[in-house]
């Protein structure tokens, strides 16, 4: 007997998947296959002599040992998240499928950053000898490194998103026929919210990736450069400095395993988010939009519409790996067109192959759906453009801030502040004007929730061709990485030169990924404000058993509710003061978090300073080069710094949203995620950019320019590279994924604000 007779027996009469549903499976296996194979391609690489050999090593403990205790940690986070999740299941506040959908989304981000940092620290040696022989080389080997990050991220997360879905679709009715997913003519709605807990799961795990890693990193790096460079006048990575070894660990614990489990959540939360609106939208309009299909139908194609725009993106992104090539006497811009070169031809794929797809599949509006996918693409190429435009030397804004620091730090600070600050006006002009494009030409004049799937399919289009973007962004700390590893092994000056272009290539592509991760999650989370309201509907008709709710003096089925009638229910308006409330602690929170994060690397990297000079004082011979700096014990201070400091910055994430609920309701949640966006996206790439300028204008003084290496500019661009660090590789990044989660977690949490006053808040309850 098949699983479809069971079904149709039991009363649940699922209609059959869109054959191109089917895509999204296959190219996850795909993408994980060619992982398999870029990985084994790099690992057959000699990794150079035996010292080259040994400092690999040293990086790779270093950064596994990090990991591991990271992981520890993080899961006793998961451990209680997920009892509470289990005692709000238990007093019917929640579905007790969530908790189990949380877990998994955690666990296979976690997986991600695991498989794609064994990877990098793998690579770095081999890039550093590949290196060796030509530039083309380093590139190749470096860049196919960091496509195992990229396959592995986009190949789990739409692996994962297909795999629930079949599950939640086909088999729990038959599982259980009166629970949890019901035998209802369309149980769309309730999977697709279901399945918005896993990206909970994703978020929560990133945030603990990216803030740990961040601090990590820059602990080290901070104390590796003023007291190595600045202080004993010493290159970068020498071997005589006692933080070389955990800088480079930092690398790949901040830059690769935390920016893999970033845009892991991303990548999902785009898919789950438009998913979920798209099935909303449907409901709204009944069937009107295909007369005949029933809605059920009609949904499962709008849930096949980004699935099938992520699958298209894995192959296109498989092409652009192996498009990607340069000449031996390449500067900096050549190595960037070199890369441009793929993400172009990735982008244009999108652009030309989508419209046939999404015809093919059947949607009404597919034209209108397909000029939502060119938008997201070009907000996507216009925020890296303009990213790479403030963050490349080769350009005006980066040149300035060296100019600039040949006078004095302060006035390098006061230009790199400058240009965080100015950098990002394009990029929120290109989101605004995405958004507006997206919401309008999908049709949400008439139906807002289809506006907004509009929105969201703009973000998976934006974030369809990740698999590349995500691999020339793990490029760079392998990059970074083979540097340190020339350095310290005493290669040919050529080796580190070419290293060098390569990292500072990595510097403007790892920036560029950033772009594309803040852009993506603007425009995400604004689909995701929608989404909250379809949820708090689900609530209260599935949990709360409120048929109907009392709207401008007339009661209104709670199914039958449209965005604008939950408006008034719940007084979203300027004028109520809990809306004013959230908008305020949204914009505060954005702040707050990055002055935690901010502080904590500077605590840390108090430590490591004061480690690394008193080994210095101490230890006959560092500076002679007969003394044998004690590497493990900065790498300790680095990792139990990192593990201390991570959890309050991350418990704001989650805490906040929990308590704005449910003091002041539905209403301050959706003014605290609007203040968080807003402030939130302009402090992110502020801080973002003016790090990657600050950090590439120190690499263009060291080409020799306005004096080079241990010049007065040099050491005062080294000061802003320093303060810069915590902005771009910490607080910055880790802003994108705040957003994200705290919408994430008023999702999950929207069962428990329901149920003080139908979600009209604490206070109100008290009032009246």
């Amino acid at each position: 007997m098949t699983a479809l007779t069971v079904l149709t027996e039991t009363g649940a009469d699922r209609a059959a998947l869109p054959l191109l549903w089917w895509l999204g499976p296959i190219t996850a296996i795909l993408a994980l296959g060619f992982a398999i194979i870029f990985y084994k391609q790099m690992m057959r690489k000699p990794e150079g002599t035996e010292k080259m050999k040994f400092i690999a090593q040293a990086v790779r403990e270093g950064a596994m040992a990090y990991l591991s205790r990271q992981y520890r940690v993080v899961a006793i986070v998961f451990v209680i998240l997920f009892v509470i999740f289990l005692v709000l299941s238990f007093f019917k506040l929640q579905n007790p499928i969530v908790p189990f959908a949380f877990l998994t989304g955690g666990l296979f981000s976690g997986i991600c950053g695991y498989f794609g940092m064994k990877t990098a620290t793998n690579a770095s040696a081999r890039t550093a000898h590949a290196a060796s022989k030509s530039l083309n080389s380093g590139l190749q080997v470096a860049l196919r490194a960091g496509a195992v990050m990229g396959f592995v991220v986009v190949g789990f997360a739409l692996l994962d998103i297909t795999a629930w879905f079949l599950l939640l679709y086909f088999g729990f009715p038959v599982l259980f026929p009166e629970n949890f997913i019901s035998v209802t003519a369309n149980p769309l709605p309730q999977i697709t919210a279901i399945m918005l807990s896993f990206g909970m799961g994703a978020s929560t795990q990133a945030l603990f990736a990216r803030v740990g890693g961040g601090i990590y990193t820059k602990a080290a790096d901070v104390g590796a450069d003023l007291v190595g460079k600045v202080e004993a006048n010493i290159p970068e990575d020498d071997p005589r400095n006692p933080a070389t070894i955990a800088d480079n660990v930092g690398d790949n614990v901040g830059d690769v395993a935390g920016m893999g489990a970033d845009l892991y959540e991303s990548y999902a939360g785009s898919i789950l988010a438009t998913s979920a609106l798209g099935v909303a939208a449907v409901t709204l309009a009944g069937s009107s939009l295909i007369p005949d299909k029933t809605p059920l139908e009609t949904g499962l194609l709008y849930i096949t519409a980004p699935i099938v725009l992520a699958a298209l993106g894995i192959v296109l992104s498989i092409i652009a790996i192996y498009m990607v090539r340069t000449k031996e006497d390449a500067d900096q811009s050549q190595l960037i067109a070199s890369l441009s070169r793929g993400l172009n031809l990735s982008s244009f794929g999108i652009a030309v192959l989508s419209l046939p797809l999404l015809y093919i599949l059947g949607l009404p509006n597919f034209l209108a759906v397909w000029i939502c996918v060119l938008a997201g693409l070009t907000v996507g190429l216009v925020i890296g453009k303009s990213t790479e435009y403030y963050t490349s030397h080769a350009f005006k804004p980066t040149r300035d801030i060296a100019e600039q620091s040949d006078t004095s730090s302060a006035t390098g600070l006061i230009e790199g502040m400058a240009v965080g600050m100015e950098s990002g006006g394009i990029p929120v002009a290109a989101v605004v004007i995405g958004i507006m494009v997206s919401y309008y030409v999908a049709g949400g004049v008439d139906n807002l929730l289809m506006g907004l799937f509009g929105v969201g399919i703009a973000a998976v289009g934006m974030l369809s061709t990740l698999g590349f973007t995500l691999a020339t962004d793990a490029y760079g700390p392998i990059a970074d990485n083979a540097g340190g590893n020339a350095e310290m092994s005493g290669l040919d000056r050529s080796v580190r030169q070419r290293t060098d272009e390569l990292d500072a290539v990595g510097n403007t592509t790892a920036a560029i990924g950033k772009g594309f991760a803040i852009g993506s999650a603007a425009l995400t989370s604004m689909a995701l404000l929608a989404a909250y309201l379809e949820e708090i509907r689900l609530v209260l008709s599935e949990l709360r058993h409120v048929d109907a709710l009392l709207v401008r003096g007339e009661m209104i089925p709670v199914m039958q509710m449209t965005m604008d009638n939950f408006m008034d229910f719940y007084n979203v308006s300027l004028l109520n003061p809990a809306v004013l409330a959230g908008l305020f602690t949204g914009a505060a929170t954005a702040f707050f978090f990055s002055a935690m994060t901010m502080r904590a690397v500077g605590r840390a990297a108090t430590g490591m300073v004061e480690e690394v000079r008193r080994q210095f004082r101490e230890i006959e011979g560092i500076m002679e080069g007969t003394g044998r700096p004690d590497y493990a014990r900065c790498v300790a201070i680095s990792t139990a710094a990192a593990q201390r400091e991570m959890i309050a910055p991350s418990l704001v994430a989650i805490v906040i949203p929990v308590f704005v609920g449910i003091v002041f309701g539905i209403a301050g949640v959706l003014g605290l995620l609007a203040g968080t966006l807003v402030t939130g996206l302009s402090l992110a790439i502020t801080m973002s950019n003016a790090g990657g300028a600050w950090d590439n204008a120190k690499k263009y003084i060291e080409v020799g320019k306005f004096g080079g290496k241990g010049s007065p500019a040099h050491k005062a661009a080294v000061i802003g590279d320093t303060v810069g660090d915590p902005f771009k590789d910490t607080a910055g990044p880790s802003l994108n994924i705040l957003i994200k989660l705290m919408t994430m977690v008023s999702v999950v949490f929207a069962g428990l604000v329901v149920a003080f006053g139908n979600g009209q808040g604490l206070i109100f309850m008290l009032l009246h």
